[in-house]
């Protein structure tokens, strides 16, 4: 016991160094970086782990009674779990790897072996098919997994956009593509497939002959667990994944377990059973619900790839001091579920200090991007690039908050940062709820919004239960800055930038502003003469408690430390920016507007200087 708790400290200190050793430095700030090819998993030949213990080499086609120690004779990756424990690492040839399951306790290392790229898949080649009519094929399947919504989800409003087989979470594919599920025979068509589950059959409308049928046999790939497994005990040291590809599973791909809170608990109750995990320069793909989730702290994950997922890319939970760095979120929701809440990144529950660095959040039509729900403290989201949330032609105007996604979401959560970001053709760039000491400063929004809003939920239990009260109180949603941020409208566009709102019936009692300080903000408008408001706000003393600003002037006449030195000019053209159709929205000028100082948590988190005025949005001026 004394043996463990001397390698658990050790490994508490080795995540430490690793994270701290992460937070950038710089001399000279740059802002987020524009080339997207420096995203996501980096090309590597890899050198053999330097562990304290045995590497185990593995193979598609390995031997499983080899030992495994030696390159010319691997074993299989299914022993090599079972055998491996912490100090140890499963060094991986390249190929595809059709296996499951893979369940231990331990920190063990798995990298791919120098540049080789092994591919580990959650289907089975299926090859016996019978026509069943005109246009139609079927084959028996084994393998089946039947799923539903969850117990909150509002079937009464929700089925006639997700009929409930959309829940089921069997996955066909055909040359990769995945077909969608069908509710019937009669639905079956070249893009779907329908499964009987009586019959145990899945029909496919597209002819089998020359192609390559891939269905969903193993629910999920690897499993770290908190119990005894293969005779060992569980010592609380996070696994290592270098260079893997993961994709075509039916539920969640990568589980690292832990203890969930099912209530209000302290940082120090949770985040302790897995310490240290790794993720480098790794790709998640095609998963009919979570691609990774993760309860642990001290983990990172760099350079990774999570794209085609459905309810959540990554669904972090209860955790502290964790790095997300130049990583690539994109196209969650694959199914299209409503009624489901789903985002790119979850992090949910009562996480502290999760830092969200350098990544690309692209490419989520039906889907948030970022998401901080309910009870996070010191989040930080920094010099990301967020393009292309929900459907910004579509966004929804009106006397409310409410829109359909969002790029970064902060909700019933307490003192984040959100910091040098880029949000482009978003419904939604930044939304805040429910939350309290948010600083939102020298941002880049391009047709996309920044929403605050705050309301009752809190005062008495909702279907959510105790997830309301991790956070701030109703009364204590406020202290919110907002400063140097830029915003640019094209004429297509016709939509107001910033929105402070809360319902009418609650004006009375939360009768004083969101924030506690908000100035120095650049309103550009491409479009001349629009007479679209440039601030929706609220608290307001009229019936409707909200107001509509043309101008930050008038709204510096009601709050005189508002806006006072913020500017709203129309008939701005493009070539204010350095390069904007190569989305480099940097000015040309810093001259437009007199910007603020950094406080000095701000400057630390950019690695700026304290106390000296700097640019306005996500960039220096040229």
């Amino acid at each position: 016991m004394k043996k463990l708790s001397i390698t658990l400290l050790l490994s508490f200190a080795l995540a430490v160094i690793t994270f701290s050793g992460c937070t950038p430095q710089q001399s000279s700030y740059t802002g987020p970086e524009k080339d997207k090819s420096l995203y996501g998993p980096q090309a590597k030949n890899y050198e053999l782990p330097v562990v304290s213990g045995s590497i185990y080499y593995v193979a598609p086609d390995g031997d499983l009674a080899s030992p495994g120690n030696e390159l010319s004779k691997p074993t299989t990756i299914e022993a090599a779990v079972t055998r491996a424990q912490t100090g140890d690492a499963i060094v991986l040839r390249g190929g595809t790897y059709r296996t499951g399951n893979l369940t231990f306790n331990q920190g063990i290392v798995f990298q791919a072996y120098q540049n080789e790229l092994p591919v580990f898949k959650g289907t089975l080649v299926a090859g016996n098919w019978e026509k069943a009519a005109d246009g139609l094929w079927k084959t028996k399947w084994d393998y089946l997994f039947p799923a539903g919504p969850e117990s909150w989800w509002r079937r009464e409003r929700e089925e006639k956009h997700t009929p409930l087989h959309r829940f089921n979470n069997d996955g066909v594919f055909i040359d990769g593509q995945f077909l969608m599920s069908a509710g019937s025979l009669a639905e079956v068509n070249e893009a779907t497939h329908y499964v009987d589950y009586e019959k145990g059959e899945i029909y496919i409308g597209t002819d089998p002959a020359g192609q390559l049928v891939e269905i969903t046999a193993f629910r999920k790939a690897i499993v770290r667990v908190t119990t005894e497994i293969h005779g060992k005990q569980a010592d609380n040291i996070g696994p290592v994944f270098r260079g893997l590809t993961i994709t075509q599973y039916p539920d969640t791909m990568v589980h690292i377990d832990g203890y969930y809170p099912q209530g209000i608990s302290t940082e120090a109750e949770h985040g302790k059973d897995v310490v240290g995990t790794v993720f480098e320069d790794c790709t998640f793909a095609k998963c009919f619900r979570i691609a990774v989730f993760a309860l642990g702290d001290s983990m990172v994950m760099r350079h990774c790839k999570i794209e085609d997922s459905n309810t959540e890319g990554l669904y972090l939970v209860a955790s502290s001091d964790v790095l997300l760095e130049w990583n690539i979120f994109a196209n969650n929701n694959i199914e299209r579920w409503t009624g489901f809440y789903p985002a790119a990144v979850k992090i949910f529950n009562q996480t502290h200090r999760v830092q969200c660095r350098n990544n690309l959040i692209i490419n989520h039509p039906n889907s948030n991007g970022l998401w901080f729900d309910v009870g996070n403290v010191d989040g930080v989201f920094i010099n990301n690039w967020v393009e292309n949330i929900g459907n910004v032609d579509k966004f929804g105007q009106g006397e409310h908050i409410w829109s359909n996604y969002s790029g970064f979401f902060y909700e019933i959560s307490s003192q984040a940062i959100c910091a040098g970001n880029v949000f482009l053709n978003c419904d939604q760039g930044a939304f805040i709820l429910n939350a309290a000491k948010v600083d939102v400063y020298n941002n880049t929004f391009v047709n996309s919004t920044a929403s605050f809003g705050r309301n009752n939920r809190g005062d008495d239990a909702d279907h959510f239960g105790w997830h309301i009260r991790t956070g701030p109180a109703v009364d204590a949603r406020d202290q919110h800055t907002f400063k140097n941020n830029l915003f640019y409208i094209e004429e297509r566009i016709d939509r107001q930038a910033l929105t402070a709102w809360q319902p009418a019936n609650m004006c009375e009692r939360l009768n004083q502003p969101q924030f506690s300080e908000m100035n120095n903000n650049l309103y550009l408008r491409q479009k001349s003469g629009s007479d679209q408001a440039i601030i929706h706000w609220s608290p307001a003393n009229n019936e409707n408690c909200s107001e509509k600003i043309f101008q930050p002037e008038a709204l510096a006449v009601l709050y005189p430390a508002f806006e006072s030195e913020s500017k709203y000019l129309q008939g701005i053209d493009q070539s204010l920016f350095t390069a904007f159709l190569q989305n480099d929205f940097s000015l040309t000028t810093d001259s437009l507007i007199v910007p603020a100082v950094l406080p000095e948590k701000l400057a630390t988190a950019l690695g700026l200087e304290a106390g000296v005025p700097i640019f306005i949005g996500a960039w220096p001026g040229k």
